[in-house]
């Protein structure tokens, strides 16, 4: 009897991927919106001339909203008396306000159109400017799969252990990616979002001042990058000073993030991990030699995010205020 029901639990899970999988496709707004996407990316690229940080924020975001209840725009929603929202958790306090405003300018210009008012999800807006962020940062430019509808809920409460932290090893980032059905290769290709962006140098206190009982410093990271690092973020610093994640090329989108890796230059253990852990370190190798298998693969890891959770139905709706339950 627990063999069949087990059996009836594998059969509905599958059913449900695949009709996840064919509630999303390109060109979902043809008949409604037509413009959708160039809309969003005059959108994105007017947000990126005001300041860069636009991109590394907007990128991040998009994480932080898959891995916590699915592609559903939960993230957007603003506390109110009644619930601490998954904005409010610790863990995404640190998310730049410029992903959020760029989800919120781009929603403001579908609605200036009238065919496209109140027609397009903020979690299909947050997919596309995603996409987008990451080409104007010269990296690939991939199709992306629309037909997401926005949550109905979202909890601080829910993030809890939900999203990676600075201090994971490949054993935990594994074991969280696998939870939204994503391999340890798409993990590593996910992981490359590090090339941009920026983290508090609070994250890295650690690894160069308070490594174990045996050593201050983390012996996997590069001495100069010590050195670096220490003259960036002194003991003593405001913890809202940030640094870049990649200290090589940290406004292109490109593969040196690997390249680091091999020069002991990962700016977290959950980073240098990836290339001191014999799983992954071909993985890192190979990609740091190729940039075009890693912009390949990165595409495909992008695309696959995408469908987690994804809500349809009456799971979901179409929110007239990305920031409020309708």
């Amino acid at each position: 009897m627990a063999a069949k029901n087990l059996l009836l639990l594998f059969i509905s899970l599958f059913l449900t991927v695949n009709l996840v999988s064919a509630q999303l496709r390109r060109n979902f707004y043809a008949g409604s919106c037509p413009n959708v996407e160039q809309i969003v990316r005059d959108a994105v690229q007017k947000k990126v001339q005001q300041t860069f940080t636009t991109i590394p924020a907007t990128l991040r975001l998009y994480f932080h909203d898959c891995f916590v209840n699915g592609c559903d725009a939960s993230v957007m929603i603003a506390s109110t008396g009644n619930n601490k929202a998954e904005k409010d958790h610790p863990d995404n306090l640190s998310l730049a306000g410029d992903g959020f405003d760029t989800v919120i300018k781009a929603k403001q210009a579908l609605d200036a159109v009238a065919n496209c008012r109140n027609k397009v999800s903020c979690a299909d807006i947050l997919t596309i400017a995603t996409r987008d962020v990451v080409n104007l940062a010269g990296g690939p430019r991939y199709e992306v799969e629309l037909g997401r509808l926005d949550g109905l809920s979202s909890t601080a409460a829910s993030v809890e252990g939900k999203l990676p932290q600075p201090t994971d090893d490949v054993n935990k980032l594994t074991s969280l990616f696998a939870k939204n059905g994503l391999s340890l290769n798409e993990m590593i290709a996910l992981s490359g979002a590090h090339t941009l962006g920026f983290a508090h140098c609070t994250k890295v206190f650690n690894r160069i001042y308070s490594f174990n009982k045996t050593t201050q410093v983390d012996p996997t990271v590069n001495k100069a990058y010590v050195t670096e690092l220490r003259a960036s973020c002194p003991r003593n610093i405001d913890p809202r000073v940030a640094i870049n994640m990649d200290p090589t090329t940290p406004r292109q989108f490109d593969n040196v993030y690997y390249k680091n890796l091999q020069q002991g230059k990962g700016l977290f253990t959950s980073d240098q991990d990836l290339f001191t852990d014999r799983r992954s370190k071909p993985t890192v190798d190979l990609w740091a030699n190729n940039a075009n298998l890693f912009n390949q693969a990165f595409v495909n890891s992008m695309i696959k995010l995408g469908r987690v959770g994804v809500k349809t139905g009456r799971n979901g709706n179409i929110r007239r205020d990305c920031g409020a339950f309708n």
